[in-house]
């Protein structure tokens, strides 16, 4: 049971978007519009799948930004 536990965890910080990065504004702002634009321009070149794909990045990203964001821990230099 020990590696699909190890499996899941690996999966779960492949989604985790609370990184240092992310922490100004401005950058998950422009990471959202990108995915929602990037949407639009598959969709109107008739890549309905690639639009929807883009579009639930963007959804993704705008839920994980805008309502559950919670400020990343500072690593400590603590040792």
């Amino acid at each position: 049971m020990k590696p699909a536990t190890a499996r899941n965890k690996v999966i779960g910080l492949m989604f985790e978007l609370r990184v240092p990065f992310f922490k100004p504004m401005w950058r998950r702002i422009l990471t959202v519009i990108l995915f929602f634009g990037w949407g639009t321009v598959e969709f109107v070149n008739a890549a309905t799948l690639w639009a929807i794909g883009f579009y639930a990045m963007g959804a993704l990203g705008a839920y994980q930004f805008f309502f559950a964001w919670r400020d990343p821990e500072e690593p400590s230099d603590e040792d």
